[in-house]
């Protein structure tokens, strides 16, 4: 609807699960990552894995700064 506030400039980057509930601190290390590179997130947590939310001007430094911490960042 027209009416319903919403910003439609991000991406999703996905988190490959399905992760084990006992994992801890996927998404912690990822976002603090982030953070120290100045990236700003949103974070959406499902029952098996994680989204985080990357505005569309930030996702290729996020790549690189995910990259260079051996993430594996699939397009």
């Amino acid at each position: 609807p027209k009416d319903i506030k919403h910003k439609d400039d991000f991406k999703a980057l996905k988190i490959e699960g399905p992760l084990d509930f006992s994992l801890i601190g996927i998404l912690s290390k990822i976002s603090t990552i982030l953070a120290q590179s100045k990236i700003s997130i949103f974070a959406i947590s499902t029952y098996d894995t994680d989204y985080i939310l990357v505005k569309n001007t930030d996702i290729p430094r996020t790549i690189e700064v995910l990259s260079n911490e051996n993430y594996e960042i699939l397009i």
